[in-house]
């Protein structure tokens, strides 16, 4: 061979080799570096039991929160009737605030050392809502269910801001207080207003006769 053919056979190794390295690795599955319920200890002067626990406790909020989330999408997507564009409005609002809770729950959950849910199937089997069905409802029916989801949130949230505080976890009491209670506090007002039986043409004049008596 000659030395101007055995150049260029280099040259082509070397632009083999070099693509190669250029491939991205595909296909690639290992062993877990933090099992699901164990605490990767952070020095941030809590100990690793609360941190277990707070942990713990987050991962069913977190599972609620993305449930209740996911509703607000399903009935924006599917709500209907003469406050159609006023609700599309508001649930696509809402589901874009609890969005934004439940990355803060998930990095508080990180930041304590844990892992937190991720997946929807882990999220179906750990929520505590109750799990609408596929097809449309009525938006009486759907404002119920909303309700019922932020009541039941609220409910562990307190509890859950009450052992934190207990337990020194001061950080946690305040996502707990200060983003989630607060945040679906508001979010149950602008959303029980819409079931309150009012006139809404018309004022019931009867009703104030009777009151004026």
């Amino acid at each position: 061979m000659s030395p101007k053919n055995n150049k260029r056979g280099e040259s082509y190794n070397q632009l083999e080799a070099g693509t190669k390295r250029a491939k991205p690795v595909q296909h690639q599955r290992g062993p877990e570096i933090q099992p699901y319920g164990k605490i990767a200890k952070l020095p941030i002067a809590l100990d690793e039991k609360v941190c277990a626990e707070s942990a713990e406790n987050l991962n069913q909020l977190i599972a609620d929160t993305m449930t209740l989330r996911d509703m607000y999408k399903k009935h924006h997507w599917q709500v209907a009737g003469h406050t159609f564009y006023q609700l599309h409005l508001l649930f696509d609002k809402h589901h874009g605030e609890q969005d934004e809770l439940v990355d803060e729950i998930a990095e508080r959950i990180q930041l304590l050392g844990g892992i937190s849910l991720a997946m929807a199937a882990d999220v179906a089997e750990t929520t505590m809502i109750e799990r609408p069905p596929r097809g449309r409802e009525e938006v009486p029916v759907q404002i119920s269910r909303l309700l019922e989801a932020h009541e039941l949130i609220l409910k562990e949230a307190r509890t859950m801001a009450k052992l934190a505080t207990a337990a020194g976890d001061d950080g946690t009491n305040d996502l707990l207080v200060s983003d989630v209670i607060r945040t679906n506090e508001l979010q149950v007002w602008f959303l029980a207003e819409h079931l309150v039986d009012v006139p809404v043409v018309r004022a019931d004049r009867g009703a104030v006769a009777v009151a004026g008596e």
